[in-house]
């Protein structure tokens, strides 16, 4: 376990706060509103529900912020903060004796319009007054007053709302009322490598203020440079929420979820620029920090990709969040936490960030290089695949969540409006089979039109030599990345599960990727289960694109390398498409060398025979991402609250139809028939 213990006392639990921005949850002063966003001449309102510029919320100096408080070791322990408004500052939070943290609260006087929540929202896209969308206020925030009150569990209920001021206390007794996980319990025992999974599993577990905050990274006791692989990982805890959540213990998950929403609104500055709210840090680390004899503190101390190699924004860190956050009611059949105001508001400042207007053509978000699972050089710069599937799945899971008020509405008109253009967009020029090869193929170039069939002038000769004795018959799959002039033909292998899972691809597609997959079994699966894309870059293509990367050499790491933590989304869309035999058939050739190889985060040469040359042994999601797979294999039931299934509704939904300009051509309409089944 992370926390450390010294003479027998326990820790303040504080946060570290770089300049705390401004915030819409945390109520302090108003937003910039650069943050506001228009699509055209129409505009849409993001639904906060704090952000109603006509209410009159007048803003205090909080006051528990830099009050020093000294502890000595007859004292329970109280979480203060000792710093001034000008230097680096923290929250407080109170500890009991048993280490259970009381937040310090915020209530907003805001009167909400509460719905009962569903697991569906109407679509509202073929409303008549469409055009009228615009945005009032933007993410301007009028500042709350703070105040210190008690524990309300009536949040967000048809009275005043209260928001915490941090966390909510997130002990035992805050999951009083939650209903039981009902797990299915396999009829088996556990085996050997299963218990030794667990044992690991758990020992990677973070506390905080004696409550479980998420898992490290990797945590090989041989390990003398951990770097940041002790640090919890938004991206990396998602397999352990998962089978912590199906081993019905979702304290943890809770507790992580609301942890990093308090980390969302902080201020993240990299020389002197801080990019907009909303963004989720990419990994946090439990820090303890010694103050006089016998006294200590913990402090949560995140990083949004300032201290990253590299220095990427994690972009599918809040996309992640909002999918675990979706599971997480899925699974536990609490629904409170998402029903939450200071929750609702986290989700609806992702979504400003992915739904706000730039210079793009298409719905597709633009990207930089290393921003996702492959966060290294790796020409992944642009429109990758991966980041088009969280994006899709984390609308579809926002829709389900969001309350709908008069406010919410416009955002829910404008994820609607994105979802069917976006999938569109990837099913019609993502996906390529031999078909589709042959019409590249046969491209004319320079096409000047609004009808023109190559419609992002691609070269024939882009066609790689490889591809066409690689790609079987019958089967097809997603390419990595699509920009002007430019298709990125190789084959990324979470890019292409999710938009399964997801149901981003059509049936017929995803059924052909899994046919794609079988086919290429040894190239894909090999010795160890799965290739993160395929092929290597090697030669030329590696010195260019990598820029020399001694990481990334071919077939090492991301350029090719085998990771055994995509198993568990192998196995939710393998089960989704009703082939489980595929999932276990790839779980039993990892169960033969994950347990002697120590956990690996990778695995090295063509055919993954080679524990990788820098993995890192005891990785995190190597174990949960084997756990979860067998889980899942053990109780469908469970695997399907998890995934998608079709949106034939959303199909219907095209912006382009709403439009009174016949300038505003879609070639949808032709194109459904052919991709539809």
């Amino acid at each position: 376990m992370h926390t450390i213990t010294l003479m027998n006392m326990k820790p303040f639990c504080r946060t570290l706060i770089n300049r705390y921005r401004n915030s819409a949850i945390f109520s302090f002063p108003s937003l910039n509103t650069h943050n506001s966003f228009t699509t055209g001449a129409s505009k849409f309102n993001l639904g906060l529900e704090f952000l109603d510029h006509n209410r009159r919320i007048h803003s205090y100096t909080p006051r528990f912020l830099g009050f020093p408080h000294v502890v000595d070791r007859t004292q329970k322990p109280f979480c203060a903060s000792t710093s001034s408004w000008a230097q680096p500052r923290v929250f407080s939070r109170t500890c009991n004796g048993d280490g259970a943290c009381r937040g310090v609260n915020v209530i907003a006087r805001v009167a909400l319009n509460c719905r009962s929540y569903s697991t569906s929202i109407e679509t509202r896209v073929n409303e008549n007054n469409f055009e009228r969308i615009y945005v009032q206020g933007g993410m301007n925030v009028k500042p709350v007053v703070v105040e210190r009150i008690d524990r309300d569990e009536n949040i967000g209920r048809n009275e005043e709302s209260r928001v915490e001021e941090g966390v909510e206390d997130v002990s035992n007794e805050n999951l009083k009322g939650l209903k039981e996980v009902e797990v299915v319990k396999a009829g088996k025992e556990e085996s050997d490598i299963e218990r030794e999974a667990w044992r690991i599993l758990r020992k990677a577990v973070v506390t905080y203020c004696g409550n479980p905050v998420g898992t490290v990274a990797a945590n090989d006791p041989a390990d003398k440079l951990p770097l940041n692989y002790d640090q919890v990982f938004i991206r990396d805890f998602v397999p352990s929420a998962l089978a912590f959540l199906l081993k019905g213990e979702a304290e943890i998950v809770r507790n992580f979820l609301l942890h990093t929403l308090q980390l969302q609104s902080w201020e993240k500055t990299v020389d002197c620029y801080s990019p907009g709210q909303g963004l989720m840090p990419a990994s946090f680390k439990v820090r303890t920090v010694p103050l006089d004899e016998n006294k200590y503190e913990e402090v949560l101390d995140p990083d949004f990709g300032e201290s990253a190699i590299g220095r990427v924004a994690p972009v599918d860190s809040g996309l992640w969040w909002i999918i675990l956050l979706r599971a997480y009611g899925k699974v536990t059949g609490d629904y409170t936490l998402q029903e939450r105001v200071d929750v609702q508001t986290g989700i609806k400042l992702i979504l400003n960030l992915c739904l706000s207007d730039g210079f793009d053509m298409f719905p597709s978000l633009l990207v930089t290089d290393g921003s996702c699972m492959v966060d290294r050089r790796m020409g992944i710069h642009g429109h990758p695949l991966e980041i088009q599937a969280l994006f899709y799945s984390a609308l579809r899971c926002s829709r389900e969540m969001l309350s709908v008020d008069d406010i919410s509405k416009n955002l829910v008109r404008a994820i609607n409006n994105r979802l069917s253009a976006l999938s569109f967009h990837i099913r019609e020029y993502y996906w390529v089979d031999m078909k589709k090869i042959n019409e590249i193929y046969r491209y004319k170039t320079e096409e000047y039109s609004t009808d023109a069939t190559n419609k992002f002038n691609i070269y024939p000769d882009q066609i790689p030599h490889w591809l066409v004795d690689w790609i079987p018959e019958k089967g097809g799959y997603l390419i990595g990345n699509l920009q002007p002039a430019h298709m990125d033909f190789r084959f990324f292998t979470l890019g292409n599960l999710w938009s399964i899972v997801s149901s981003l691809g059509t049936p017929k597609q995803n059924e052909a990727t899994l046919n794609l997959i079988e086919a290429k079994w040894d190239d894909l699966m090999g010795h160890m289960p799965l290739k993160i894309c395929y092929p290597a870059l090697d030669y030329e293509e590696w010195r260019i694109i990598t820029g020399s990367d001694p990481k990334n050499t071919p077939w090492s790491y991301h350029n090719g390398g085998s990771w055994p933590t995509l198993l568990w989304q192998f196995t939710l869309a393998c089960m989704k498409m009703g082939r489980p035999e595929l999932a276990r058939k790839a779980l039993d050739l990892a169960e033969k060398r994950l347990l002697k190889d120590h956990w690996p985060e990778y695995y090295d040469t063509r055919n993954g025979k080679f524990i990788g040359k820098q993995a890192r042994l005891y990785q995190t999601w190597s174990v949960a991402g084997f756990l979860t797979s067998k889980m899942l294999l053990e109780n469908p039931e469970m695997a399907s609250l998890l995934f998608w299934d079709e949106d034939y509704e959303l199909l219907e939904v095209c912006v382009c139809g709403l439009r009174k300009s016949g300038r505003n051509k879609c070639s949808r309409g032709a194109a459904k028939s052919h991709i539809l089944f």
